[in-house]
């Protein structure tokens, strides 16, 4: 193909498996793609997800009926790109292009051709609304946030997320924003391997929200510790990195390769175990346990843009149940006046706030500490002692992923 329509073809043919087949963006084969150009096909899947509707808005006051997806895909990464800025005449050329070379779109290619030829110069998607959450979870998000919150929260996941590291202190990290929580942020496009101090070890890629588990846990040195669902290793590196003595446990192997990939780059220690938490005993208890639950991931999707195309929600009794169910096992594991850190990366509150008061009926001896955290604002914690974080918390920042998490202690 001619230089430039590789990566937009594969972007078009990503975009198919997401929301011709229900695939997520890391289940689609970018073919036999150079790195570079994987991802910015999958950077530009990933942007066309977060704008959609916009692009189809824009599409369909130039369509007369509907075209097959494959087509639609074509031209909806071009209104995306057109919208971004990307220059007319390669970006209609790519697309015409990619139409050529299908056997069952090439007599699309003049469609293609005259419908992005007939879209004005700029302000494609001036006045329209930011990519809506699917009905599922905006109704019952807009019933506990509201309507505001909610159109904060759509607004900043059509946004390009930044890039988060949790750093090693002492050790070389790139130039970024310090976040009042610890992390650091960069802004703009990074190859994080090129970046300064990557070879040493001296931090690693961790959303700002998503290090806060550990934070709060609070870690000692000699102690041990115990990260259940631990992959792909963000906490267990932070609680290895405190000194503490750290038996990482994930249910899926090539998971737990990446937490293994993970420790000997940055050099830190931990037992690793790849097995089902609900059969899994350890051989004593822990002074203290990070339990990052599996969950519906709904306070990812601005960094995970294809999700609500792909999840209905109906998973959502089935992961609730076992959230319990790890999390009553964890306790069992704790030492007399051990502690435990409940998370889950949801907006839902039945798998954060709803999960904790469960949780306190069903161990009465249980308590909810509240700790007080650098960066953390006050109404970011909930009556019961909980934290809840939201995707449009820093919006002029970049946002931050949803999560809920606590801080248990057992009586």
């Amino acid at each position: 193909m001619a230089e430039g329509v590789t990566a937009r073809a594969v972007a078009a043919m990503i975009l198919d498996g997401v929301l011709g087949q229900g695939r997520m963006l890391d289940e689609v084969s970018g073919g036999d793609l150079s790195p570079a150009d994987r991802a910015r096909a999958m950077r530009l899947a990933a942007t066309v997800l977060r704008h959609l509707e916009q692009a189809d808005r824009v599409l369909d006051r130039h369509l007369r009926k509907a075209p097959p997806l494959s087509v639609r895909n074509v031209l909806r990464l071009a209104v995306v790109e057109l919208a971004e800025g990307a220059p007319a005449h390669g970006v209609v050329n790519a697309a015409v292009e990619i139409m050529r070379q299908g056997k069952r779109t090439a007599h699309f290619a003049g469609l293609v051709n005259a419908v992005l030829r007939a879209l004005p110069a700029e302000g494609l998607f001036v006045g329209l609304p930011p990519q809506r959450l699917p009905r599922w979870l905006r109704q019952p998000l807009v019933h506990i946030y509201g309507r505001d919150a909610v159109t904060a929260i759509e607004t900043v996941q059509t946004r390009e997320p930044p890039l988060d590291l949790t750093l090693r202190p002492g050790l070389p990290a790139p130039e970024g924003e310090a976040l009042p929580t610890g992390s650091l942020r960069l802004h703009g496009p990074s190859q994080v391997s090129t970046l300064p101090g990557y070879d040493q070890g001296a931090w690693w890629v961790q959303d700002a929200a998503a290090a806060l588990p550990a934070r709060l846990l609070d870690p000692q040195p000699g102690e041990r510790v115990l990260d259940l669902c631990a992959a792909p290793g963000g906490k267990t590196l932070q609680l290895a990195a405190a000194g503490a003595e750290v038996t990482a446990l994930d249910i899926s192997g090539p998971r737990m390769a990446r937490v293994e990939a993970n420790l000997r780059r940055t050099g830190l220690t931990a037992r690793t175990v790849v097995a089902d938490a609900l059969h899994w005993q350890p051989e004593a208890p822990f002074d203290a346990i990070l339990l990052d639950a599996p969950c519906s991931a709904t306070g990812t999707i601005r960094r995970h843009p294809d999700l609500p195309f792909v999840k209905d929600g109906s998973d959502l009794p089935a992961l609730v149940a076992l959230q319990a169910q790890l999390l009553d096992r964890a306790l069992g594991w704790l030492k007399p006046d051990g502690r435990l850190v409940f998370a889950t990366c949801s907006l839902l509150p039945e798998e954060g706030e709803t999960q904790l008061a469960a949780a306190l009926e069903r161990h009465p001896t249980l308590t909810v500490e509240r700790t007080e955290l650098p960066g953390i604002q006050p109404d970011w914690w909930t009556p019961a002692g909980g934290l809840r974080l939201r995707p449009d918390y820093w919006a002029e920042r970049g946002g931050m992923d949803g999560f809920f998490l606590a801080r248990l202690r057992q009586g």
